[in-house]
């Protein structure tokens, strides 16, 4: 704890700031980030947030239990609009969780040491995102206990014959297989950590506590191997579930025939909304994160360029997927796709689907410049908005396309209720209580990696 904490300044013009800042060693790198979990003196801005984030997570057990008790006739949710804010914000919830994903197990392969001081937390926002989005398809039966079953494999032999041709029994496989494959990989990384705060604690009960959670770990050359040969065997699961996870998702929608859902760069284009909004996240947590706990020499600016040049990239993507979508449905001069299009421009939600198109095309426009990508106000702000603006887009492609039917006597207008809200709003805040636990108890940035990083603290790049 003897350093000061760096403070954000730009480097010489043409050279890229370093990964790590100068300076560290191997005591202070240990006791700067196990520091945050073995402190006896919790800092009070963690109690106020930990405070208002159970608070509104009771306003969600509140709206999943009068959920329960009313049916689902307590949201917005209509004839033709079936899908509302659960599948809304079902998809969005997953395609946060696809960062932490990349950031561990692609950059990993990749051998990309920048990967290092925001991999531990990504990877716990993934665990923590596919909670949030677990909730919804349960409690969209509206009466779990009755028609949730329907969801999940069960043999035939039991004579209840799901659908397996049903894109909702795939979203089953592919979150539940993308849950167990990011918590093994996220469990098994918190191994060597958990055995240096074992060490390095104080008291008895929390000694027994890590020891615990270490599994025995002593570091050596035999426990070093099997952990390597385990960590990369789970990067390489993970890698391949990028893509499917989010396709998968997307098959909800382009397997059917409703205009605006029936397109074939779907996938491609759920999953680079979802790395989009992924290292949005990323950015939302990080930023914030090292400027309360003084991080700043773990989590650079060099980090946080990054981050925005993934989201620039990612995002240039997302906006050539808007002018695909809108040009094949003229081009192909069917009437319903033209429908789709003019309801898109001119309808009724109209005002939707533009505050996309500035939240996610042009406000990201602005990373181009390196004075945006270097403060980190100006990247937080912007990743705040494209959050916004990745789940307006969730609302565009789910309430537009089933709004207008292809009959216009089955139109309908759809409005969320203050359950809805509720439930969006408690998810947050769960997500947001489970993040500042998992900061509390463990540590948000792998010691043993950054370790790994200290030669290159020894000189500036």
């Amino acid at each position: 704890m003897a350093l000061n904490d760096q403070v954000d300044q730009l480097p010489p013009k043409g050279i890229r700031p370093p990964i790590i800042g100068p300076g560290q060693t191997l005591g202070t790198a240990t006791d700067r980030i196990a520091g945050i979990v073995l402190t006896k003196h919790t800092p009070i801005f963690w109690f106020a947030v930990v405070a208002v984030s159970v608070g509104i997570f009771g306003i969600l057990n509140t709206a999943i239990a009068y959920l329960l008790g009313r049916g689902t006739g307590i949201w917005g949710i209509n004839i033709p609009v079936g899908w509302g804010f659960a599948i809304v914000n079902f998809v969005w919830w997953i395609g946060i969780g696809h960062a932490g994903t990349l950031i561990s197990a692609i950059l990993l392969l990749f051998k990309q040491s920048w990967r290092t001081s925001i991999n531990r937390f990504a990877e716990a926002m993934t665990i923590f995102a596919v909670m949030q989005a677990g909730l919804f398809p349960l409690v969209h039966t509206g009466r779990p206990w009755l028609a949730a079953y329907w969801l999940f494999p069960i043999p035939n032999t039991m004579g209840v014959w799901p659908q397996f041709r049903s894109p909702l029994i795939w979203d089953v496989f592919a979150v539940s297989t993308y849950f167990t494959v990011s918590f093994l990989f996220w469990g098994i990384g918190l191994i060597p950590d958990f055995a240096t705060l074992r060490d390095s604690a104080k008291t008895l009960v929390v000694r027994r506590i890590y020891g615990m959670l270490a599994m025995g770990w002593r570091g050596s050359a035999r426990h070093w191997n099997r952990y390597e040969t385990a960590y990369m065997l789970l990067a390489g699961l993970a890698t391949p579930l990028v893509l499917s996870v989010h396709s998968v998702v997307s098959l909800d929608f382009a397997s059917s025939i409703v205009p605006g859902w029936h397109t074939t760069f779907f996938p491609p284009y759920f999953v680079a909304g979802a790395i989009f909004s992924g290292f949005a996240m990323v950015l939302i947590l990080a930023i914030p994160f090292r400027a309360l706990y003084g991080m700043q020499d773990y989590i650079t600016l060099r980090h946080l360029q990054n981050c925005a040049k993934v989201m620039l990239a990612t995002g240039m993507i997302v906006a050539y997927a808007y002018v695909l979508e809108m040009f094949m449905g003229w081009y192909s001069n069917d009437r319903y796709e033209l429908a789709m299009v003019h309801n898109r421009l001119h309808g009724p939600y109209s005002g939707y689907y533009f505050m996309l198109v500035l939240c996610n095309i042009i406000i990201p426009q602005s990373l181009w410049f390196n004075k945006v990508r270097s403060s980190p106000l100006a990247l937080f702000l912007v990743a705040c908005v494209v959050q916004c603006g990745m789940w307006l887009e969730r609302f565009v492609i789910v309430v537009m396309s089933l709004q207008r039917d292809f009959l216009p006597s089955s139109w309908g207008m759809y409005w969320f209720t203050k359950w809805d809200i509720a439930t969006l709003l408690g998810t947050m805040g769960f997500f947001t209580l489970l993040f500042f636990l998992f900061i509390r108890f463990m540590p948000a940035i792998s010691i043993f990696e950054i370790r790994t990083l200290l030669p290159q603290s020894k000189v500036k790049e």
